[in-house]
């Protein structure tokens, strides 16, 4: 199986996320003196739950998409996975931040991270159907 370009640059740039939403958690820790846990403070709860959120999710969809790109799957398609998940990636902590029951709270956290999630497992199963 070649390597899964696609999916490994896409992780390159969502490893830079990842490492920006962990630098924001450790400053808010800093400015919270909170050592473990968010201290009672909201804004660094919205942080955590953004950062541990990405590494609930992150991991198995670009395994996922680096199984479809590895079987064959058309580039096009993988960069439309890929793509969606960098930018549900992008939307989710705007909507950590947002009120709750707002149409940006239900749709920045979860509305990205659905699509991609199903649209990887509808395709893997897809692909093992037809074969």
């Amino acid at each position: 199986m070649p390597l899964p370009s696609i999916t490994a640059a896409y992780l390159a740039v969502l490893a830079l996320l990842y490492a920006a939403l962990g630098l924001w958690v450790v400053r808010l820790r800093g400015s919270n003196r909170a050592g473990f846990g968010d201290a009672g403070n909201a804004e660094l709860r919205s942080a955590i739950r953004a950062h541990a959120h990405f590494a609930e999710y992150v991991p198995i969809i670009a395994l996922m998409a680096a199984m479809l790109e590895g079987s064959g799957l058309p580039a096009m398609r993988v960069h439309a996975l890929m793509g969606a998940l960098l930018v549900a990636r992008l939307l989710h902590p705007f909507g950590m931040f947002a009120e709750p029951q707002t149409l940006q709270f239900r749709i920045c956290p979860v509305g990205g991270m659905v699509i991609t999630t199903l649209a990887c497992a509808v395709l893997i199963l897809w692909r093992l159907l037809l074969r």
